[in-house]
């Protein structure tokens, strides 16, 4: 006599579902077995049905199911600033437009609105967590939780005043005690984020060292971003910036570097040699005319490479379809090689290699019994996604944002079939209105 089926809280039964951790692994007719937010098993879809009873079953017959995104390093807040000052030089659109503005309008409603906006954007297209690093985290960690989704709260530190902190000292602390606060709730996770080389201090950078030893917290920074960053670093203290962060005790399997344009081979080296993650921005990093990232590189001598989306005031789109393709494109460019970058390298970093970076693998980034059921399932049934020969092929090359339908996370559905859930557009888009013809003034 066969035992009786199993009971599962939703059985997702795809047409084809991409684990990740195994390079170019496609299971055809699988399902994906989910039981208190967590998967309980990834088996073909007969057997499924022959060994679970649930309450939810939903059948993908033209969609691929992967992990969901894991935006690596953004500012979501900024979404509120969406082509307030594009087409402008890195330093100056900082020092000139988007400073100014910060100091008019962020506050606690401003980082609330703007954060939970980006999570809406997020979701549709298939994040499931994002890397934030911005001021008022207490607000963003809220939109965050408001939305269903999972975030790293950075707990941002720099040393000139804002209307969130006085010093250096001062945000260090309220982002502990936010910490602290909040650091029960199961979708939260944190980081320190000092802002970068040129705003922190040599003191601070110390403190940051120890604090992340203690609470064994990821160090979010963005790092050789441009040039002028790095020849301002020596001008200033007689060394390149991530020399400087090695001396101070900041390389660590911990340090997540923003950007990591301007690196030379010995940088590269040192990055790999102390177990670093590097947060490739690609659509950032073209739109501020940065650089070109040393991606294949980087990955050649065995750094850990996550992809972000960078804030929607510098780049946009939070659309990590986008950012996937464009990496790949740029690392077969800058290494001459088509095969430099495959697909499944991008959709790697952009799952799997995030995860890493902020030490949630065990958790996040692949589909695999055990981890967190956060899911993401992309049609490939649309005339533009037609014929597959390769499912993780089009997923880079052919899929945008707009071919997901469902987002889970926990198992709890945030995205049906193209429908946010536990967001409200209507209510985002009034209090969008509110904050454009504010910034206007």
């Amino acid at each position: 006599m066969s035992n009786p089926p199993t009971a599962a809280d939703l059985v997702i039964d795809a047409r084809w579902v991409v684990p990740v951790e195994s390079d170019g692994v496609v299971l055809e007719e699988h399902s994906v077995v989910v039981c208190a937010g967590r998967i309980a098993a990834v088996l073909p879809t007969p057997e499924a049905a022959r060994a679970y009873s649930t309450r939810q079953r939903v059948t993908l017959r033209e969609h691929v199911l992967i992990p969901g995104l894991v935006n690596l390093h953004t500012h979501a807040a900024m979404t509120l600033m969406r082509g307030l000052a594009d087409d402008r030089p890195l330093m100056e659109w900082l020092k000139d437009h988007v400073w100014p503005v910060e100091l008019r309008h962020v506050s606690p409603e401003f980082v609330y609105d703007g954060t939970l906006l980006a999570c809406a954007e997020m979701l549709r297209g298939g994040v499931t967590f994002f890397n934030d690093m911005y001021f008022f985290p207490e607000a963003a960690a809220r939109a965050c939780l408001d939305s269903g989704m999972r975030a790293g709260i950075g707990l941002i530190a720099v040393e000139f005043p804002s209307a969130y902190a006085s010093d250096a000292d001062d945000y260090l602390a309220k982002g502990l005690a936010l910490r602290d606060r909040l650091g029960a709730e199961e979708r939260l996770s944190f980081c320190i984020a000092p802002h970068a080389p040129y705003t922190v201090a040599d003191r601070t950078f110390e403190r940051i060292a120890i604090l992340a030893e203690e609470l064994d917290l990821p160090v979010h920074i963005h790092l050789h971003e441009t040039a002028e960053e790095v020849r301002g670093g020596v001008e200033a203290y007689g060394k390149r910036p991530l020399e400087r962060l090695e001396a101070l005790g900041l390389l660590s399997p911990r340090l997540i570097g923003v950007h990591a344009i301007h690196l030379d081979p010995a940088e590269i080296t040192r990055l790999a040699r102390n177990g670093c993650s590097i947060a490739h921005c690609p659509s950032s990093n073209l739109k501020l005319a940065s650089g070109f990232a040393p991606t294949v590189s980087l990955l050649a001598a065995g750094v850990n490479v996550g992809i972000g989306t960078d804030g929607a005031a510098s780049n946009n789109r939070l659309d990590m379809f986008q950012e996937m393709r464009t990496a790949a494109l740029l690392a077969k460019a800058v290494a001459g090689r088509a095969d430099a970058f495959p697909a499944h390298a991008a959709l790697r970093c952009a799952t799997l290699g995030g995860a890493r970076a902020v030490g949630l693998e065990a958790q996040l980034g692949s589909i695999s019994p055990g981890k967190l059921a956060d899911l993401c399932a992309v049609t490939l049934g649309e005339p533009e996604t037609q014929p597959c020969y390769d499912p993780i092929s089009h997923l880079v090359y052919a899929c945008g944002r707009e071919h997901v339908t469902h987002v889970w996370v926990g198992g709890r559905a945030l995205l049906e079939d193209r429908v946010l859930r536990q967001i409200d557009p209507r209510v985002l888009e009034k209090r969008t209105v509110l904050w454009q013809n504010s910034l206007r003034k």
